[in-house]
């Protein structure tokens, strides 16, 4: 089976590989645009993209959404972390966060894969913003989150220590288990 990562990530691509090779499942890269809507949470913004290209790609493929919400600003940025992370940036992030003493926060990201319908998988991963950014590994805010129970920023671990840990590898975990399951 040959299946499309809509991304424009290619380590997202190579992520996504190690839980779909020993299945037997052959995860290839495919950029194409898609509009992502405002809306209040990421399965919704997943799904809207999955039916909007659903008559546009031949065959199965997946996409994802994630975002760091952080408990201080009820969640914000949340769906909108990657515009946040483009005009604000960590040094915006960090200047909000000054003087707070709740740095709580979470990484979710959402898979939506298309086979005919939509099926929504997810991951979640707790932990902390730093108060300054630490590592050089990663992308977006990864050198200010701290998993809960390590001392490294997602920046400073290794692509492989991260990917064991992260919420998108907990979302392809869960999707890589439901396709063992009926892939059969």
């Amino acid at each position: 089976m040959r299946l499309a990562f809509i991304t424009s990530n290619p380590g997202k691509v190579e992520e996504a590989r190690k839980y779909f090779e020993p299945l037997g499942v052959e995860v290839y890269q495919l950029r194409m645009e898609y509009p992502e809507i405002q809306a209040d949470t990421l399965e919704e913004v997943a799904l809207f993209g999955v039916e909007w290209l659903s008559g546009k790609i031949e065959g199965p493929f997946f996409l994802d959404d994630s975002g760091l919400f952080i408990d201080a600003f009820d969640g914000f940025p949340g769906v909108y972390s990657a515009y946040v992370y483009r005009t604000l940036g960590i040094d915006g992030i960090l200047k909000l966060m000054e003087g707070l003493e709740n740095r709580k926060a979470h990484f979710k990201s959402v898979i939506a894969y298309w086979d005919g319908e939509a099926h929504l998988f997810t991951g979640r991963v707790d932990g902390e913003i730093t108060a300054e950014p630490r590592g050089s590994g990663g992308f977006g805010f990864d050198p200010i989150f701290k998993p809960l129970g390590f001392e490294e920023t997602f920046a400073e671990m290794t692509t492989d220590e991260k990917n064991l840990i992260s919420h998108r590898g907990r979302a392809l975990k869960a999707f890589a288990e439901w396709l063992k399951e009926n892939l059969k």
